[in-house]
């Protein structure tokens, strides 16, 4: 596979940001840390310190600026949400990331689990079902200083249009069954995160492309907005 040079990203601050949302301080961001991600059994150093790092309030409207780093699901429009801060970092920590992958994820949502994959990888390519959104958080990201992410608005549960194979792929939206597409994207000693099962409860589900092929492992239970597409939930299905 042929790779890209590995991004330096700015580094945030981690000092009082009352200049940007007049209520979150690094007291705050710490305890989210603490509380939601350390006592819950997240490890991956370079993951809680990505977590911590990266502005999470600013993937959120400004009236709900103040809940950003509260254990809760925040909706940034068009039906879709912000995860919590422990499946973000679940889902991140499952992905197994060294530096040097090229990662897919598919739901670009606000962009805020595309800032801590693209703190942690090569390069990802993420789809966004939502014009609006993916317009959005291409526009975020990019100000923010993250350069080493490609975009796409469409289908993600066919996977990337471009015939290629990724080290890792993220589904942020739940799935009745994993979409072949996707299965059939991830390369060898990959790893695809995703959530399977009905529109309200799902399990996490890590897959593992192996030499001797694909194998299932379920990491816990979960709940997604719905994976709406071709190899998804329908439109309007319920």
């Amino acid at each position: 596979m042929v790779g890209y040079p590995k991004q330096t990203l700015p580094p945030f601050s981690t000092r009082t940001l009352a200049g940007e949302s007049g209520m979150v301080s690094d007291r705050v961001r710490n305890r989210m840390i603490q509380e939601q991600l350390v006592n819950r059994g997240i490890q991956d150093q370079q993951v809680l310190k990505a977590m911590r790092e990266i502005p999470r309030h600013q993937f959120v409207s400004e009236a709900l600026a103040e809940l950003a780093y509260q254990e809760s699901n925040l909706p940034i429009g068009e039906g879709q949400t912000l995860s919590l801060p422990y499946t973000v970092a679940r889902m991140t920590e499952a992905l197994t990331l060294t530096g040097e992958e090229e990662v897919l994820e598919i739901g670009t949502g606000s962009g805020y689990q595309t800032a801590v994959l693209s703190r942690l990888c090569r390069r990802v390519y993420t789809i966004e079902r939502h014009a609006s959104l993916g317009d959005a958080a291409r526009r975020r990201l990019r100000t923010m200083g993250y350069h080493n992410v490609v975009y796409r608005v469409g289908d993600g549960s066919m996977g990337w249009p471009d015939p290629r194979k990724f080290d890792r792929i993220l589904v942020t939206a739940g799935a009745p069954v994993t979409p072949e597409s996707l299965a059939n994207q991830l390369a060898e000693g990959g790893f695809l995160v995703v959530p399977e099962g009905s529109m309200t409860t799902q399990s996490l589900v890590r897959w593992h492309r192996g030499a001797g092929g694909m194998v299932r492992e379920i990491l816990g239970t979960c709940r997604f907005v719905p994976l709406v597409g071709a190899e998804g939930w329908r439109e309007g299905r319920s």
